[in-house]
């Protein structure tokens, strides 16, 4: 320690910073979070005691290559098992009979047009976890998720894309 802060003092921060945001989810979509804590918790911390012990047993530690990334893989493993207790902990369950669908906003489903090519695609707004391109689910945190929240049916939102600049047309909006 240092002037009295220790390394895990900025941990400490950031963590706490992530730890007064609300995230709304959709009920099966906390579930899956939680289902993959639980998973990473019992069956993850288990196996992972496994690689370690026999990667151990593998003789002299400061020379095994294989016990190193097996200590690296696990730090990983209780990382991500922190962010999911901190999404878990601070996740809600949105009421889809009280989304305003109105304007565009997390768990409306929207239809847009390309208007450069005139390409139609409906998403799903969703938090960030949830989200799934294959399932047509785009995060709220995306470029597109942002560049449509809070658009109305008929307007249009110029979305900053890694590709460019990129104008669609909200034509429905729904649940």
């Amino acid at each position: 320690m240092k002037g009295g802060f220790s390394l895990m003092e900025p941990f400490f921060f950031v963590k706490r910073g992530k730890e007064m945001a609300v995230n709304y989810y959709s009920a099966e979509g906390l579930q899956k979070l939680k289902d993959e804590l639980l998973e990473l918790q019992t069956k993850g911390r288990k196996d992972m005691s496994k690689q370690i012990a026999e990667a151990r047993d593998k003789g002299d530690l400061s020379e095994n290559a294989e016990y190193d990334a097996a200590k690296e893989a696990q730090g990983l493993m209780e990382l991500k098992i922190k962010k999911l207790e901190i999404a878990v902990g601070n996740g809600r369950v949105l009421d889809e009979s009280s989304v305003d669908t109105s304007k565009v906003s997390i768990m409306t489903t929207v239809t847009i047009k390309n208007v450069k090519n005139g390409m139609e695609v409906t998403y799903q707004i969703v938090a960030e976890e949830e989200a799934d391109l294959a399932a047509k689910k785009i995060s709220v945190q995306s470029p597109i998720g942002k560049g449509l929240l809070g658009k109305k049916k008929g307007e249009t939102a110029l979305v900053k894309a890694p590709a460019g600049e990129i104008e669609f047309k909200v034509l429905d909006i729904t649940i």
